[in-house]
């Protein structure tokens, strides 16, 4: 199981209901939290982001299932490495944290670049991906925020030091833990900031740029899942969007829906990009409903081969 922090073997860091756990894969430390019983979920959360993203639904969706939220690679408690940052790589190493974890199938949930991890994950391994489900999810159109696409021009990484410094991460936590103490409480604010905050750190600011330079280019999202949409026919999809997301539009939900006519869509009213903590009562209905109403899919060879031969038509 390779070594945390506190030992060998699954060590923990005391952190709230979910701990970070750690595990060894590669060489490299993956830091994850898990807990719950049931049905496997897999949570992935976005650039810049972590497995923190989710506790809010975790706590909510524990009682019936068994949660596992790992941070990826450049993010959160996992290692930084100077790597493969691409999506096909994020893929094989959630099959890999799978295999470790001794967990053979799950529903894959995922968020902002996690939906296109997820995306990624169901096309590699259909076998494993019971259901998937794409929250806000990044490859699905080419619009995409001004400020990441301008995060991918040559040479930010030498500026983003200037822009993201260790100063403004003791000043933004002072404000925030002063705002929380007098009852202001803002979740996307907060989310944001925590995506900022990360950036102070030298190593995780470059896993960043290469991430983001993964899957966007000044254009905007440079990888869409738009033309393998139909591979996915036979597992259940939900697709989940916040209508006040300003990262993401909420008409590449839409495009989607007519790629994917078998996917099911739900719309969530007054929330933005992070509707598993802006509103995490009201996102677990709406997966829970899903959840139970659905089957997991069951994965066929000669199936994929024939889906493949007669393409998107």
């Amino acid at each position: 199981m390779g070594k945390g922090p506190n030992g060998p073997g699954r060590a923990e860091v005391a952190e709230g209901t979910f701990p970070i756990r750690y595990v060894t894969i590669h060489g490299h430390q993956i830091g994850y939290r898990q807990g719950g019983k049931g049905p496997v979920l897999l949570l992935l959360h976005g650039i810049a982001g972590s497995s923190r993203t989710w506790i809010p639904a975790m706590e909510l969706l524990q009682e019936d299932y068994t949660v596992v939220a790992p941070d990826f690679l450049g993010h959160g408690r996992s290692a930084k490495p100077a790597g493969d940052y691409s999506l096909g790589n994020f893929a094989n190493l959630m099959r890999d944290l799978m295999i470790v974890l001794d967990i053979e199938r799950a529903t894959v949930v995922g968020q902002s670049f996690g939906g296109g991890v997820a995306m990624q994950f169901a096309y590699q391994f259909p076998d494993r991906c019971e259901r998937l489900v794409l929250v806000d999810a990044g490859g699905l159109g080419r619009e995409v925020n001004w400020i990441l696409r301008l995060i991918t021009m040559p040479g930010a990484e030498y500026v983003m030091p200037v822009l993201f410094p260790g100063v403004a991460r003791r000043l933004g936590d002072r404000i925030i833990r002063l705002a929380e103490r007098a009852g202001f409480h803002n979740v996307p604010t907060t989310e944001v900031w925590r995506s900022y905050r990360s950036l102070t750190d030298s190593e995780s600011r470059l896993a960043f740029v290469r991430t983001m330079r993964s899957v966007i280019d000044p254009g905007g999202q440079s990888v869409s899942a738009m033309d393998r949409l139909y591979l996915a026919e036979r597992i259940p999809t939900l697709i989940v969007w916040g209508r006040k997301d300003r990262i993401i539009p909420l008409s590449h939900a839409n495009e989607a829906l007519r790629t994917a006519p078998h996917s099911r869509l739900e719309v969530m009213a007054g929330v933005g990009h992070f509707p598993q903590s802006e509103d995490p009562a009201g996102f677990v209905t709406i997966l829970k409903d899903f959840l139970r109403t659905s089957k997991p899919s069951t994965f066929s060879a000669e199936d994929q081969r024939d889906r493949l031969l007669r393409g998107a038509g």
